[in-house]
């Protein structure tokens, strides 16, 4: 007799298994940092009296983190006076301390890019070689996509036919029109590349420059001109200058943004590469001497692992 109440195998479902959250990957990207920063803070933060001996092994913690001397001694300093006027008396208590100080610090440099106020909307992309431009490019592509606008990309590095072969693939994979020529002039190609964007009324331009060392004054020249000609095509363009900075270079990060900031008048960086290292502390290290926006973070190869830069999710990722 047929057992009505017999489950069928084909009605029984696999547990739910829903991909991690952002949190959850950006945590899984900080994992070295945690290793180097977070673990040694939690043994420091077991309990405790609070004393100079707390203070000098903190120090030490920030510093080999990357955090850089000036932002520490600016932590420290806000840390002895939360104490002070906390009256804390355990170490236990000075993680929440830590964290606050330390979102205070990086707090500046959360500000979302708002590319609705030109269109199109220029995004010149700088940066050393390696650094990882080129792969940010198309995930920046594919985050505009998503938001509902139109792109086009501007293959400004013609030093490197690599370069270009790569963005022909990215716009290839995003459905987006590459703009490159096979030699001359990465100028021409921005003044192109433009002209094309106001014809065919295209959102947002994605602009590749050529990698540029900070040591290297004349080419560092040389894509100042990029800029000039952006303008000239196009008055006020270009409207962000976003440098890449691959995070596994630590405080040579810092000597990156000042250099490029001098030459271009860097509005926003992209940290990217912050799964590979254990450096992610450089990002106190960038606020405290030049405190631009970070716009974005790189946690991963997939192309949706680029997001904006969110204080409370990457101090969280750091710590636990």
């Amino acid at each position: 007799m047929f057992n009505i109440f017999k489950k069928n195998p084909a009605d029984e479902k696999a547990p739910n298994t829903f991909p991690p959250s952002f949190s959850e990957r950006l945590k899984q990207s900080l994992t070295k940092t945690r290793l180097q920063f977070g673990n040694q803070i939690a043994g420091l933060f077991g309990g405790g009296k609070i004393d100079a001996e707390v203070y000098e092994e903190l120090e030490t913690i920030l510093l080999t983190s990357d955090v850089g001397m000036n932002a520490t001694q600016r932590l420290l300093a806000d840390l002895k006076n939360r104490v002070k006027w906390q009256n804390l008396d355990d170490t236990a208590q000075l993680k929440i301390a830590l964290k606050a100080a330390l979102s205070d610090v990086l707090m500046p440099l959360q500000k979302p890019l708002d590319t609705s106020t030109h269109k199109p909307f220029v995004i010149m992309l700088a940066g050393v070689n390696g650094a990882g431009k080129t792969t940010s490019i198309g995930k920046l592509a594919n985050t505009f996509q998503a938001e509902g606008k139109s792109v086009l990309i501007a293959a400004g590095d013609t030093f490197r036919a690599a370069a270009r072969e790569q963005l022909q693939v990215w716009g290839e994979r995003n459905n987006v029109h590459v703009v490159s020529q096979e030699s001359g002039d990465p100028a021409a190609v921005m003044f192109d590349a433009i002209n094309s964007a106001k014809a065919r009324n295209i959102d947002i331009v994605l602009a590749d420059t050529a990698g540029r060392l900070p040591t290297q004054m004349h080419l560092m020249e040389e894509i100042a001109k990029v800029k000039r000609v952006m303008d000239k095509a196009l008055p006020g363009a270009p409207h962000e200058v976003l440098l890449v900075l691959d995070a596994n270079t630590g405080q040579n990060a810092v000597t990156q943004v000042k250099t490029f900031d001098d030459a271009l008048g860097v509005t926003g960086l992209i940290l990217s590469k912050l799964d590979g290292t254990a450096k992610g502390g450089v990002i106190a290290a960038i606020a405290e001497a030049r405190p631009i926006p970070i716009r974005y973070i790189g946690i991963g190869e997939a192309i949706d692992d680029l997001r904006p830069f969110v204080v409370s999710e990457f101090i969280d990722a750091m710590f636990d």
